[in-house]
């Protein structure tokens, strides 16, 4: 027969259909455990305690060597009781058969000394005496626990001590338990007991009235052997047998098996069990409360933070405190400082998205009211003069339009672009040294031209090491254009701007000086607000107020500082000193290895 071969497309539809089928079933299963498995932490934590002190539980009540010791304790004592049995029945109850006969004159002819003959001992027969070794079983046994059965050579059960009464004795036996009880819960209880810690020993089988050899214990004790085994009685008990050759000088009459009763061994197993699960239950009382303290001390205050976290989203209009565990100390009080702190940022942010909203609302408003009033006037115009007027001022307005939207994308995307970017090292006095240059090659007539200074590096530092910064060199030199073009704005004709780059401590600072008039004292803070500016007649609109702004961003993303002041010069007449131009002064912190 030939075998049916698929394409190979019908194969991969087979094998995709085999693993979507798999998955399928596989996935009530995971959906099963995630049912199962508690999502609160507080019960997790709870959980995983307790399943460790089980599992430490049932290794000890699984592995123990308790019953182990007990039982060969056991078989010990009863080889020991059965050795003295076995003596006191040979001694006292066998009866003597065997007759030995002796010729006086023989022993009056001989000077031999006379002497046992041990074999001819051990051939004569002494059997066992029932009526005899009843009573010496009854003594002996008297209040114990232990059955002991004797049987002869023959395999015949001779004794029973489970049969013998005296006068007046009441037998007593165990009933089975009542229909009641055996749906009650603690026959439940006994039977999982039974089940988790049931025994491997074989069942112990009642011996018959003369198959007494057929059982390998009496087999060997005939033959004048020691044997002890350990066998489960009808209800499943542990039972010890021991069995003992019945000798009289080295004949052997027969066997005594002694046994222990069913549940002897058991009652002491199971009050040491007991003692284990009454003291598992202890310290699963105790693991539970430790377990929800310490989860307290855990999923309460996350929880509290998860709440905050969700009143912030759902009311973003409104402020919300989040819980303050810095006191904590530890993990939890970590991120309640951090959602803290970002919730503070997050509103921050939002105080600045608007205010900016704002400022840009207005700023914008200002050249397109202008543009508007323009452009409607242009149709009234009656002079080419006046048109040409209306035309300059809408180009004028277009221009500022221009200018402050790229401006305002340009402080938009600011921190994202420093954000995704990765900070570099490079030399700051390099940087310096080529945008002034640059800034020299393409003035104008009418801009100032810019002085570049170097400081000597400190002692022991070349200048590479001494002004070797990380972070964006794009955008700190964004930052020296614009204190450039700033500064250029505000200097008188025929001076010069001052550039100037020194090492001050663990800080590489850069200053860019003017000869302009100055900044009034009250606006050295407000110059670095958005959209601020104030200009000299002639140059409204040319600028957006937004430099200086972006400049101070720049300079707080990279964890440094900026500032603006007056250079003063010395005292006049009056005392007071003048002011011969304006200072910005940038620090940023020195690259870690320099």
């Amino acid at each position: 027969m030939l075998d049916k071969v698929m394409p190979p497309e019908t194969a991969d539809r087979a094998e995709a259909e085999d693993a979507d089928a798999a998955e399928r079933e596989a996935a009530p299963r995971q959906g099963l455990v995630r049912r199962i498995w508690p999502h609160r932490l507080t019960s997790r934590i709870v959980l995983l305690n307790l399943l460790g002190l089980i599992v430490l539980v049932s290794g000890i009540l699984y592995f123990n060597q308790f019953r182990q010791g007990l039982i060969d304790a056991r078989v010990q004592s009863l080889t020991t009781q059965a050795q003295i049995i076995a003596a006191a029945v040979a001694g006292s109850a066998t009866v003597d058969t065997g007759s030995i006969v002796i010729d006086p004159d023989s022993l009056a002819d001989s000077n031999e000394e006379l002497l046992p003959d041990t074999e001819q001992m051990s051939s004569l027969d002494f059997p066992i005496d029932p009526e005899a070794a009843g009573p010496v079983l009854k003594r002996l046994l008297a209040n114990t626990t232990v059955r002991a059965r004797i049987i002869d050579k023959d395999g015949n059960l001779v004794v029973d001590s489970r049969f013998l009464y005296s006068r007046g004795d009441i037998v007593q036996t165990d009933l089975p338990p009542p229909n009641g009880e055996q749906d009650s819960m603690r026959s439940l209880w006994n039977r999982f007991v039974t089940w988790t810690f049931s025994y491997d020993y074989p069942k112990q089988i009642e011996y018959g009235i003369d198959n007494g050899k057929d059982f390998p214990e009496v087999a060997a004790a005939l033959k004048g052997a020691k044997v002890s085994l350990v066998r489960l009685n009808d209800r499943g008990q542990i039972i010890v047998v021991v069995a003992v050759p019945i000798q009289r000088f080295r004949a052997v009459l027969g066997s005594l098996v002694l046994s222990t009763t069913g549940g002897e061994i058991d009652n002491v197993l199971r009050a040491e069990r007991q003692v284990v699960l009454m003291t598992f239950g202890f310290v699963a009382l105790v693991t539970i409360l430790l377990s929800i303290l310490l989860a307290s001390t855990i999923a309460l205050p996350l929880r509290k933070l998860a709440a905050a976290a969700e009143r912030v989203r759902r009311g973003i209009n409104k402020r919300v405190e989040i819980p303050d565990f810095s006191a904590r100390g530890d993990e939890i009080g970590d991120l309640s400082g951090a959602v803290r702190d970002m919730t503070n940022a997050l509103y921050n942010r939002i105080a600045a998205i608007e205010a900016f909203a704002a400022d840009v609302s207005h700023e914008l408003k200002n050249p397109l009211t202008s543009l508007r009033s323009a452009v409607e006037t242009l149709a009234y115009a009656k002079t080419p003069e006046q048109r040409e007027r209306l035309v300059e001022i809408v180009n004028h307005d277009v221009k500022r339009l221009d200018r402050l939207i790229t401006d305002i994308s340009d402080a938009s995307r600011l921190d994202a672009e420093l954000a995704r970017g990765e900070a570099q090292a490079f030399d700051l006095s390099q940087l310096l040294e080529s945008i002034t240059s640059f800034a020299n090659d393409t003035r104008k007539e009418a801009q100032a031209e810019v002085e570049f200074e170097i400081a000597k590096p400190p002692p022991g530092m070349d200048r590479a090491r001494a002004y070797t910064v990380m972070g964006h060199d794009s955008r700190l030199g964004q930052v020296v254009r614009n204190l450039i073009d700033n500064a250029r704005s505000f200097t008188r004709p025929g001076t010069k701007l001052q550039v100037r780059v020194r090492r001050v401590g663990p800080d590489v600072e850069f200053r860019v000086d003017d000869f302009g008039p100055g900044i009034p004292p009250d606006n050295l803070e407000r110059v670095f607000e958005r959209f601020y500016t104030d200009r000299p007649e002639g140059s409204f609109g040319s600028n957006s107020g937004l430099g200086l702004s972006i400049s101070q961003q720049i300079v707080d993303a990279h964890k440094g500082r900026i500032w603006a002041e007056n250079r003063l010069g010395k005292p006049d007449e009056s005392g007071e000193k003048p002011i011969l131009g304006a200072r910005f002064t940038v620090r940023i912190p020195a690259a870690t290895n320099a």
